[in-house]
């Protein structure tokens, strides 16, 4: 997933006294750990039940979770002033993992995360609605534009697997995600937040693990499940730290190293060599999302109108 795959929203804020470079290098990091993550689960769909993948991922996120939280010895960690929205904010996130996991089972990498690239432009259209944040008309352009790298990259009606829909499924629910977790910022930390996260998804990949179970026979198979979900926790951290040593306006646009990477693991490990469809979408994508990044910029930097003169008293 992108490192909107999102990745996590609920990175805590920059603070100062951080360095910048650090902080985009550490950005860079947290990328290519859910590159490696995407290209991990891929390989493991075909040795094992996506079920078993998906739980892989979240018990091991659980466990550094526990050593790196430590809630026996901070007993308000689990302490939330919205636990409905917590709950939808995890199944969210599980529901994009679980989607994106089964949809790297049949696309290329460089298809999955083309696809997934298209979140942003979902945040931007339910943030109206859910947050109250409408675009304008320059906004809605972008949107479009990028819809349509979308198509080129999926071509419907051209043969592309049909998993293509399971992809943007998981775009639309990490979106989702994202906005709940704005939603969310204003009343429990980070560290909360994450937690969360990382407990509700390992719950929800258990309940029907005794259905799916199937003992692996090769070693291989239980390092890589060890190593998913180690590099998956940790380019969360990751992002955490990065946020904390830059501003997030600053971090924003080193996600799409995520793409290249994705592109060279795919070549790499698979053979997969993306079409010049998928090229020409995925550009298309990129250059849309990085303009909504811009408009974005720009209207925060925009000092808010004066308010109107008080007419003078009269006599």
């Amino acid at each position: 997933m992108p490192a909107t795959t999102p990745p996590d929203p609920a990175a805590a804020p920059a603070r100062g006294g951080g360095s910048t470079l650090v902080g985009i290098g550490l950005m860079c990091l947290a990328v290519m750990s859910f590159a490696v993550t995407d290209a991990t689960a891929k390989w493991l769909g075909g040795h094992t039940s996506i079920l078993i993948v998906v739980w892989s991922r979240y018990v091991i996120h659980f466990a550094l979770s526990l050593i790196v939280f430590n809630p026996w010895t901070v007993p308000g960690l689990l302490k939330t002033r919205k636990p409905g929205l917590q709950l939808l904010r995890s199944a969210l996130l599980f529901s994009t993992t679980a989607l994106n996991f089964f949809a790297l089972q049949y696309l290329q990498l460089d298809q999955t995360v083309s696809i997934m690239f298209s979140a942003p432009f979902f945040v931007a259209l339910f943030a109206g609605p859910l947050l109250g944040e409408w675009i304008g008309v320059k906004r809605w352009a972008a949107i479009l534009v990028g819809f349509a790298g979308i198509l080129l990259v999926t071509q419907p009606g051209q043969g592309i697997h049909w998993a293509a829909l399971f992809c943007l499924g998981a775009a639309i629910t990490f979106a989702l995600y994202g906005i709940t977790t704005r939603m969310l910022a204003p009343h429990d930390p980070s560290p909360t937040t994450l937690f969360y996260s990382a407990l509700v998804g390992t719950v929800a990949a258990t309940l029907p693990l005794p259905f799916v179970w199937v003992t692996p026979t090769e070693p291989m198979v239980y390092a890589a499940m060890l190593e998913l979900g180690a590099v998956a926790g940790a380019g969360h951290f990751l992002l955490i730290l990065a946020h904390a040593r830059a501003p997030a306006a600053t971090l924003a646009p080193f996600i799409y190293i995520q793409i290249l990477a994705m592109v060279a693991l795919g070549w790499l490990l698979f053979g997969d060599v993306p079409s010049l469809w998928t090229l020409a979408g995925a550009c298309i994508v990129v250059g849309s999302g990085i303009y909504l990044l811009v408009q974005e910029r720009n209207e925060r930097r925009r000092p808010a109108p004066m308010p109107p003169a008080m007419p003078p008293d009269l006599p």
